[in-house]
């Protein structure tokens, strides 16, 4: 993969071992258990995986993250969490604590956020739980882009020449920012000894245990290459592993009746929007292979015996309003908050502005793929989430606006109709509107034209009707 992409390496920043303690945390699906003990058992097999079972090579290089706590996805760079001392010493840290004795970990990456006041990046136990806990020379990286938010967004410090002499110190030894552009760090570290903030032997340990994982990895022995002599990938028996880690890190908190587990020959209903979705974020990779809930119940007790019932559809599905452009052509999205073409696929924001249906899913570090409908004047404004910026009509199609955004009027509406009713326009292309919860739905029929795009491109455009 490095081949193809320079930006590949043998440093995994992973596995997380932050308990999934509470439910409105977004990134729950990347931790093992609520409780330490399993989280740190998971961890530490996972790790040891990832390490590889050479005598003198490590396949890859896994440090756990995020730490010491992290459970806020939502301005994780500049809130500050309070925790109280006991909490992670009996919680939180028992799963790093256990997996670093355990010897596979290549080290740690800390978490963007603050900790009573104290930014992650600058930590003051790090040694105590981390360095005083193994033999060898762990590594500490930084999550990616989180040493310019100790100046840029948290402020804790004044110049970047500062944040880097207070992190290096106190243990941060690789600072991931900026891609792959390492100028601008190495500016930093130049510039900190110049002005007396930071000593040469700070320097020189956080190179040395930079330089001695890439000794582990065998990259200055490229006739010994470690992930060359791994042949086997998702093999039966790693399937069958999976399986078993995954049962074992459940706990049901009810079994009604003793129903579980599933007798043979039993008839079941599988209820909900869900049951038939597989999703995945950033931080997911890319499985081998992908079951449901639902997939899983028919292969194992037949279709038959499974009858299955979306339920209630999200609010995205229900209440519809169609939004008229200045120019009065009428703009056909699907769906709030992620919008959906007719294809399936969803609308998304290319890294140049322009949106386009070219998505499976929501993912990405930043997602792209929601948007939210706002009041504004006599009609919405339709901004991206991802980029806090609306979206605009120009001539070659719809983008992200770089100032003012596109008004869209409410037109009139035949009053409230559920989306059973909503009748499809006839034509080469099936139109449906923005949704919005609360809102009177109305579908415009007429003939259609596509905004222009470049012709290179293959992803479904959005439509726009004449009103």
């Amino acid at each position: 993969m490095r081949a193809r992409d320079d930006r590949v390496g043998l440093n995994v920043r992973a596995p997380t071992v932050n308990p999934p303690r509470h439910p409105l945390w977004g990134r729950n699906e990347e931790g093992y258990s609520e409780d330490p003990k399993p989280t740190s058992a998971i961890a530490t097999a996972s790790t040891r995986g990832l390490r590889g079972e050479h005598p003198a090579y490590r396949r890859t290089a896994p440090v756990l993250k995020h730490w010491p706590t992290h459970a806020d996805a939502t301005g994780r760079d500049v809130t500050s969490s309070s925790v109280h001392p006991r909490v992670p010493h009996e919680y939180g840290l028992r799963a790093f604590r256990e997996t670093v004795e355990a010897g596979a970990t290549a080290g740690m990456m800390p978490a963007y956020n603050l900790v009573n006041g104290r930014p992650n990046h600058v930590p003051p136990s790090l040694r105590e739980h981390l360095r005083t806990r193994t033999d060898e020379e762990p590594l500490v990286r930084s999550d990616a882009g989180a040493p310019s938010t100790l100046v840029d967004s948290e402020h804790c410090f004044e110049t970047h020449e500062e944040a880097t002499a207070a992190a290096l110190p106190a243990g941060v030894d690789s600072c991931t920012d900026h891609g792959t552009d390492s100028s601008e760090i190495t500016a930093r570290v130049r510039g900190a000894p110049q002005r007396g903030l930071l000593t040469e032997p700070d320097v020189d340990a956080a190179v040395r245990r930079r330089l001695s994982v890439r000794f582990r990895l065998g990259e200055f022995d490229p006739e010994d290459d470690p992930p060359a002599l791994t042949t086997a990938c998702d093999t039966p028996d790693h399937r069958a592993l999976a399986q078993e880690a995954a049962g074992q890190a459940v706990a049901p908190l009810k079994n009604s009746g003793g129903l579980l587990p599933l007798v043979p020959g039993i008839r079941l209903a599988v209820v909900g929007p869900l049951a038939d979705a597989c999703e995945l974020d950033w931080c997911s990779g890319t499985p081998p292979h992908r079951c449901t809930p639902l997939t899983g119940l028919t292969e194992r007790f037949g279709s038959e015996r499974v009858r299955f019932a979306e339920g209630v559809r999200f609010a995205e599905g229900l209440d519809r309003i169609l939004l008229k452009t200045s120019a009065g052509t009428f703009l056909h999205v699907p769906g709030v908050p992620t919008p959906r073409a007719p294809d399936g696929r969803r609308l998304s924001v290319a890294g140049d502005g322009p949106v386009l249906a070219s998505a499976d899913q929501p993912g990405g570090r930043v997602v792209q793929e929601t948007f939210r409908p706002e009041p504004h004047e006599n009609g919405h404004l339709l901004r991206h989430i991802g980029t806090g910026r609306p979206l605009s009509v120009a001539a070659d199609g719809l983008k992200v606006a770089e100032g003012n955004g596109e008004i869209f009027e409410d037109p009139a509406s035949p009053g409230p109709r559920s989306t059973s009713s909503v009748s499809r326009p006839a034509g080469p292309t099936t139109h449906v509107t923005l949704g919005r919860a609360g809102s009177r739905s109305a579908v415009m029929c007429g003939s259609s034209k596509r905004f222009a795009r470049p012709s290179s491109r293959s992803e479904e455009p959005f439509t726009q009707q004449e009103g």
